[in-house]
């Protein structure tokens, strides 16, 4: 099983998806907003200096992420393809991903871009900061998230392309449809 990278803006339902994909191909998923929740959560010295960048809706320092990202993958079962869930965010991040994979003898297989419109994705955040109490999400920070989404992550979709490895799936209201052009692009890519 081909390495996935589930990519969108915040809201577009990358853990959701994630979740599915995982259950039906039995993959690994590393999510880094859940990986860094924990590290806060526990209080540890990476979770106070994540939370500094988090609380104000700024991205992590990328050797921090690499370093953590090394360190999750190497701990899950080979050959079973990962799922990479809210990572890479910059090109920089593209890069050092593709280099790690690739010091391990792997690659990043396929790209799956969620494409949602951003009243939707707003209505989302604000609704999951109810259900789940995430601070992380109100609407000025939301607002901050979507500023550095499209000046610095968005750019990366053009990196995808140019690597051959961009597949893009535009939100039509049915999680049902989403998923079964999801799958068939995976079920493609690892016939």
């Amino acid at each position: 099983m081909k390495n996935i990278i589930i990519f969108g803006a915040p809201g577009s339902g990358k853990g959701t998806y994630s979740e599915e994909i995982v259950k039906k191909y039995n993959m690994g998923h590393i999510s880094t907003g859940d990986v860094l929740r924990a590290e806060i959560k526990n209080g540890t010295e990476l979770g106070k200096v994540a939370n500094g960048y988090i609380s104000e809706g700024k991205l992590i320092p990328d050797e921090l992420m690499i370093d953590i990202l090394a360190k999750t993958y190497d701990a899950l079962p080979a050959g079973q393809g990962v799922i990479f869930d809210g990572f890479p965010r910059t090109i920089p991040q593209a890069d050092a991903l593709k280099q790690m994979l690739a010091d391990r003898g792997h690659e990043m297989g396929m790209m799956i871009e969620l494409v949602v419109d951003e009243e939707v994705l707003m209505a989302r955040l604000l609704n999951r900061a109810k259900e789940q109490g995430r601070a992380d999400d109100n609407e000025e920070t939301i607002r901050k998230r979507f500023v550095e989404y499209h000046s610095k992550t968005e750019p990366l979709a053009q990196w995808f392309e140019k690597e051959g490895i961009r597949n893009t799936f535009t939100w039509k209201g049915s999680k049902e449809q989403m998923l079964e052009d999801i799958y068939a692009a995976i079920d493609k890519v690892n016939g």
